[in-house]
């Protein structure tokens, strides 16, 4: 057991052109409801969120859908009963939870909403919406275990045919997908985090149910609902906003095309790319949803048979309407479709809904410093492409062989110099011969240089066991931690005290949120 304590390192929070000029201010001011600055500026604006939701009535209607309980429900009821705000996040299923991202975003949305009560005074809830609506079953069906050395990506297989929402996709055989995450968290002290994927993971769960009662269990203590965005309760409230956006679909879709338009003028490229004749409501039979058609919209919006879903661009106004929501907590892509998601709102004659970035950070185990300490290595240096490499075949080639080539080196540049030179006094007309062989001359000596660092790397297995090792923590095939590695090992090893230190990294992050001006 480690006794010694992950280290943080808070990140830049990424994104394109788009995410980046969203976040400076610098876009048209119709793309982005402007985040308010200080504490009167916050007041402003949740005194006006809330005054669309007099009483708890949304609460009541949405109540069986969150089904929370301890600390997340006393938090919501009382947050409903005095006329409070809620501040949410929220992703679409994935295995064993997902990346790390979900529980950033999940953790910023909290800290967010401690830090309006604290500067307001106006009560607050954070509020994760779990996305079982979406039906992306390769997107939910896997995610990454950092084992050993190595990250495994592991999955479960379609048990179901049919593009159902997850929600109704059963999760099927989780066994080798089990055994691989028991795997990574073998001797873990943490066991409440590993029963609780036990608990939600089984075969007679869906997808979705899955996703949310794990939510549920590690979330509700730490006073955050989870709100199951495919419950009847939900898909019974956003009804009358979707049968409106069927009303609209012409308007809405005419509006969204005109954005692109604008978007992509200013240089930018859209997140979301508009599907012609296409409205922004999905219709489904038995969990099978499609786009309901823009020739067919009106027919549609008439059904009372239909189950209406609402597609991404859409779903903030949804969730806008139903939920006094005061901002909602996304990452760098969800930031710049919300440029796109202003047009819908504008279209639809309703407030545009405030978006604000979740934090980001990477997590460095012990173990991981203590091997970058014997590379002597920094994070930064096993993020750039063959930074690591460089280093470790530099430290492994004996000083006399790097000495040797160095001057090997020199002395070719210095002797065909001087060839050049002496033809040129000589009257002689081959400075390009002379350049080729001296192209020639670097690429023999260059190719030498790589063949004994390569030589002299291979035999370094044990650095180049703990760069892979450390690869595997903080880079997982290449990619940020946050956005692959699941963090549910980490949660197992380190416990409270890693959520502690996470919270308190999204606590600075949610005061410079608050901001002043």
């Amino acid at each position: 057991m480690e006794h010694a304590l992950p280290r943080i390192i808070v990140e830049p929070f990424g994104g394109g052109a788009l995410t980046r000029a969203a976040l400076d201010g610098s876009t048209p001011r119709d793309w982005f409801l402007a985040r308010p600055r200080g504490a009167e500026a916050w007041r402003s604006h949740a005194e006006t969120v809330r005054a669309a939701f007099p009483g708890a009535r949304w609460l009541e209607s949405l109540r069986p859908a969150i089904a929370a309980r301890g600390l997340a429900a006393e938090r919501l009821e009382r947050v409903a009963s005095a006329h409070g705000v809620v501040v949410t996040t929220g992703q679409q299923p994935g295995l064993f939870g997902g990346p790390g991202y979900t529980w950033l975003k999940a953790l910023t949305a909290l800290a967010l909403a401690d830090r309006i009560e604290h500067a307001t005074g106006i009560p607050a809830v954070a509020v994760f919406w779990a996305a079982t609506d979406d039906a992306d079953f390769a997107e939910a069906a896997f995610t990454t275990i950092a084992i050993g050395n190595t990250t495994r990506r592991v999955a479960i297989e379609r048990a179901d045919p049919a593009a159902r929402v997850m929600a109704q996709v059963p999760l099927g055989d989780i066994s080798e997908p089990m055994a691989a995450f028991l795997e990574a968290t073998k001797s873990a002290p943490e066991r409440r985090v590993i029963d609780a994927v036990q608990r939600a993971y089984h075969r007679d769960a869906t997808v979705g149910s899955a996703y949310v009662d794990l939510l549920r269990d590690l979330l509700e203590p730490l006073g955050v609902p989870v709100l199951d965005s495919w419950h009847p309760a939900v898909r019974g409230a956003a009804r009358p906003t979707l049968v409106e956006a069927l009303g609209k679909a012409a308007v809405i879709d005419e509006a969204v095309s005109m954005r692109g338009v604008s978007i992509e003028r200013a240089g930018y490229r859209t997140q979301v790319q508009r599907v012609a004749k296409l409205s922004m409501v999905f219709r489904s039979t038995d969990g099978v949803k499609e786009r309901v058609p823009l020739a067919h919209a009106g027919d549609a919006a008439r059904r009372d048979d239909l189950v209406l879903s609402a597609n991404v661009l859409l779903r903030p106004i949804v969730e806008r309407r139903i939920l006094p929501t005061v901002a909602y907590v996304g990452g760098p892509g969800e930031i710049a479709y919300f440029a796109q998601v202003g047009a819908v709102a504008e279209a639809m004659g309703t407030p545009l809904p405030l978006v604000v970035p979740r934090w980001s950070a990477t997590i460095v185990e012990p173990g991981v410093d203590r091997m970058l300490g014997r590379l002597g290595m920094m994070v930064e240096d096993v993020r750039v492409p063959h930074r690591a490499e460089r280093a470790i075949g530099d430290r492994a080639v004996a000083p006399a062989v790097r000495e040797a080539l160095h001057a090997l080196g020199q002395s070719v540049e210095a002797n065909v110099s001087a060839i050049a030179n002496a033809a040129r006094a000589a009257n002689l007309s081959t400075p390009e011969v002379v350049e080729g062989a001296r192209h020639q001359l670097r690429h023999r000596v260059e190719r030498l240089e790589r063949r004994l660092r390569a030589a002299a790397i291979s035999r370094e297995a044990a650095a180049t066991r703990d760069l892979g090792a450390i690869r595997a923590s903080l880079h997982p095939e290449g990619e940020r931690q946050e956005r692959k590695l699941n963090y549910l090992p980490l949660f197992a090893r380190y416990g409270e005290p890693l959520i502690t230190r996470l919270r308190d990294g999204a606590a600075h992050h949610a005061s410079a949120l608050i901001g002043a001006r």
